[in-house]
């Protein structure tokens, strides 16, 4: 087997199992309403080989090797019912609750420049709507 079929070999198997099928299973259907999933997936592999020239009398050596990795996330389902389709997005924990983090830092940071600017308002003898 040559490098070039090698790759195509493990795109083919890499491609025929990395469905949402394969990591959700089938749609689910309640009556008239059909729920979807929807997932990322996200394949990477590598793979190099290489040979050697015949030297002191020793055969010309060669080799090779590959390997690959398979990521599946959910991204949200799609509803279907009746009244329409709609995609309900999955939002990642650790995202929203860096997200709530980053606010109320900075919410905090803004309380204290403003603070801080009062108090240098009062100081100078100034009012807070002469200031701004």
């Amino acid at each position: 087997m040559n490098i070039a079929e090698l790759v195509r070999s493990i795109v083919e198997t890499i491609g025929a199992t990395a469905t949402v099928k394969s990591v959700f299973g089938e749609p689910v259907t309640t009556g008239q309403r059909v729920v979807l999933p929807v997932a990322t997936i996200r394949c990477s592999f590598g793979g190099g080989g290489g040979s050697g020239a015949e030297r002191d009398g020793d055969p010309k050596r060669s080799g090779g090797g590959g390997g690959g990795r398979v990521v599946a996330r959910p991204c949200g389902l799609v509803d279907v019912s009746p009244e329409g389709a709609r995609f309900v997005y999955y939002r990642e924990p650790a995202l929203v609750a860096a997200a709530v983090a980053g606010g109320f830092l900075l919410g905090l940071a803004f309380g204290y420049t403003r603070r801080a600017s009062r108090s240098a308002c009062r100081d100078c003898g100034k009012s807070d709507s002469e200031s701004v």
